[in-house]
């Protein structure tokens, strides 16, 4: 049985897939500008959080986990509206259209995107209410709604209203001297119909009540109230129930939730003289962008709709209606509040190389030969000690580090802090645009800034994303350079939840070139020659164009294997179109984007395009190239997009230790052999998930790795 994304059936029975697959004709030359060979990346980006959605359907996950997929789906869909939609209308407000590569105008995108948007969110809420809660009944979890409250239960609500809610709630009539609020984005809200007169003899008929974002959004109801279980009731429930103790004397004719969500890109200008400055001044605006979409209870009378459509500058097409809560988002806390683990994933114990443990020191193993971890399966805990270990190292002399993610607080940040305070010199790259963690960022900066660390916000104009740390020690009279270089960031508790490589070596000539990254990094002048790392944005995209250009002209003897998160940019598409054209064996494990159309007679007929979804966040970037049996692999911070290759600083290093790249194929074959948790993309656009083949055996990626790397069946 398979199941497939991008051929769902239509109110009228109708199929809406994309534009079919033209053959062309024996012996024509297939034009690479043509539009039809290449995906929009919005759509295909729609289609990414559609497939983490069908995990909510997957019973090969713990219930509680398939709850916490159909909330990731609407934490994916809140940062798609106020980033790649906001950013659609933005082109078109400022008449700043651009025609991509697929050919699809703003204005057209816009249109499919919200009839596409619709289809997967009234499908989110269907899985929900009639899929999710009534499993999680079975399992004597309840979400209880008003009109299943007891009087004991519907006492201990008014009490907490009256003691948490109501000393901090806000309500606000509307009328000349009240106007409609500025509300902050994907905040909850209520939009209340009122009659009668108020003290002052005010007739509004209309107010807002937003819900204090101070107070969860779900409280767990005391057990002594309550028949057994665990019993979950929603503060939009409680608010509706004693909406008129908010309006005292009114006639309530009608409550009903509502969400804005914003524009919250940041747009800084070219002329600032301080970064941190102009972002702190940005952050506060991000709350109060532009409008992109409304979410409203689906019995919303549509006046009401339209009332609110019109205050936020909205059409139609940008409100959708929904038979439950308005942020999913915030159901994430089932976690924390409800007690059955047997419901969640077993825990399990990342390990660490006998390579590491064997030895005193971690420069002793990096000495011995270089360290490849494979996170989650293998810990994390090494690249924190390689930092405190440099900090307490009196042969240590200097520690410099990237950071783009990492938490304000973390052990990484305290061990910079540590090294700093000791009287060593500690330079850190703090990347303060990292979409979302901007105001963590600061506050990191802030610390290690007091510490006494060098602190420098990396080139204006291009991101920070490469992973680097480099630790310099003096050993038997000269100085040894220590370096880690990661795919992923450097956050602990994304190391448990995302799959990503660490990379530890005291190779000299990596060395040198991260040396060199890095003055590139604090210093000003040309662009430094380097030895065997790729960098961006100088030589990654040039280096891997080549390469693909190498095994091309070895034919039906090349062979590609790209493991990456994103594939949009054109250069790159072509030439693996042209690889592809040339005979060579090409696959690519996208998780997310890709805008290559896979499968296609004479355009890509040997490239086949997966895409893995589990338990963790597949995050590693890998670049194999086959070579004729002498492959070159390499791991990267880098996705396969414009602004990765183009517009960022990042890194791809080397692998060259035979066992270690035996090992990344091992795990990429892996990958290739996954027959459950992965999605194959179609020529039409449309993916299918893998099954097993009748009698064949299953083969789930990430737990074949799981076993493979802690011994956890």
């Amino acid at each position: 049985m398979t199941t497939e994304i991008g051929t769902k059936l239509t109110g009228d029975g109708e199929h809406s897939v994309p534009a079919p697959v033209e053959v062309p004709p024996v012996g024509e030359v297939i034009n690479l500008e043509a539009s039809e060979n290449y995906f929009n990346r919005e759509l295909s980006q729609l289609q990414f959080n559609y497939r983490v959605l069908k995990q909510a359907l997957d019973t090969t996950h713990p219930l509680i986990n398939r709850l916490i997929f159909c909330c990731i789906f609407s934490s994916n869909m809140d940062e798609f509206f106020e980033i790649r939609v906001a950013g659609l209308r933005q082109q078109i407000k400022y008449g700043r259209e651009t025609l991509g590569a697929d050919g699809i105008m703003p204005e057209q995108a816009l249109g499919e995107i919200s009839r596409v948007a619709h289809e997967y969110i009234d499908e989110q809420y269907d899985i929900l209410n009639h899929v999710l809660i009534p499993e999680m009944e079975k399992e004597n979890i309840h979400f209880v709604r008003r009109r299943e409250w007891t009087p004991e239960q519907a006492e201990w609500v008014r009490n907490y209203f009256e003691d948490e809610i109501l000393p901090v709630v806000s309500p606000i009539g509307l009328d000349p001297s009240h106007p409609f609020p500025r509300l902050v984005n994907k905040s909850l809200n209520f939009i209340v119909e009122l009659d009668g007169k108020d003290a002052f003899g005010r007739e509004t008929g209309m107010a807002i009540v937003p819900a204090p974002r101070s107070l969860p959004r779900l409280v767990r109801l005391p057990d002594e109230i309550c028949n057994g279980g665990e019993n979950l009731v929603f503060l939009s429930s409680m608010i509706h129930a004693h909406t008129d103790e908010l309006f005292p004397g009114m006639e309530i004719k009608g409550c009903y939730q509502f969400r804005l969500t914003r524009n919250a890109d940041l747009e800084l200008e070219d002329d600032f003289e301080d970064l941190a400055s102009a972002l702190r001044g940005e952050l506060l605006s991000r709350r109060f962008g532009d409008g992109v979409r409304l979410e409203v209870a689906d019995n919303c009378p549509q006046e009401l709709v339209q009332f609110l459509l019109t205050e936020f500058g909205l059409a139609e097409k940008d409100v959708y209606q929904v038979n439950g809560p308005v942020n999913l988002t915030r159901l994430l806390a089932v976690n924390s509040l409800v007690d059955r683990p047997d419901l969640t994933y077993s825990g399990f114990s990342p390990t660490i190389p006998k390579q590491i443990r064997s030895k005193e020191t971690i420069f002793d193993a990096i000495r011995k030969r270089p360290i490849l971890l494979h996170h989650p399966f293998q810990n994390f805990s090494p690249v924190v000690d390689l930092l405190r270990q440099a900090a307490k190292d009196p042969q240590v002399l200097a520690i410099r580090q990237t950071l783009y993610r990492s938490g304000a607080n973390s052990e990484i940040v305290e061990a910079l802090a540590d090294a700093a305070r000791r009287g060593k010199e500690v330079t850190a790259v703090v990347e303060l645009r990292a979409r979302f963690s901007e105001a963590e960022n600061l506050e990191l900066a802030s610390r290690l800034q007091e510490a006494g660390v060098i602190v420098v916000y990396g080139v204006v104009g291009y991101k920070t994303h490469a992973k680097m740390i480099l630790v310099v020690r003096r050993e038997e009279g000269r100085l040894r350079r220590y370096v880690h270089l990661g795919t992923g960031n450097y956050h602990a508790d994304n190391a448990r939840l995302y799959t990503d490589y660490s990379f530890m070596t005291c190779d000299e000539s990596i060395g040198d070139d991260v040396n060199k990254l890095f003055q590139q990094l604090t210093g000003m002048g040309k662009a430094l020659k380097i030895k065997k790392l790729f960098h961006a944005p100088f030589t990654l995209h040039k280096r891997l164009l080549s390469l693909i250009e190498r095994e091309a002209e070895l034919g039906d003897k090349g062979r590609i294997i790209i493991k990456i998160n994103a594939l949009t940019e054109i250069q790159l598409i072509k030439a693996l179109y042209r690889a592809s054209q040339a005979g060579v064996e090409i696959d690519l494990i996208v998780r997310g984007i890709c805008s290559l159309r896979p499968g296609v007679p004479g355009l890509s007929d040997s490239i086949r395009v997966r895409s893995i979804l589990g338990r963790f966040l597949e995050h590693t970037r890998v670049y194999y190239f086959g070579n004729d049996g002498k492959p070159d692999v390499y791991c990267s911070s880098a996705d396969g997009m414009e602004r990765n290759l183009l517009s960022r600083v990042e890194t791809a290093f080397p692998i060259e230790d035979p066992e270690l790249i035996a090992r990344v194929r091992e795990d990429l074959d892996t990958y290739l052999s996954d027959n459950c948790q992965s999605w194959m993309l179609q020529p039409d656009g449309s993916y299918i998930q893998n099954q097993p083949a009748e009698g064949e055996e299953r083969v789930a990626s990430q737990l074949v790795l799981l076993e493979r790397l802690t011994g956890k069946s």
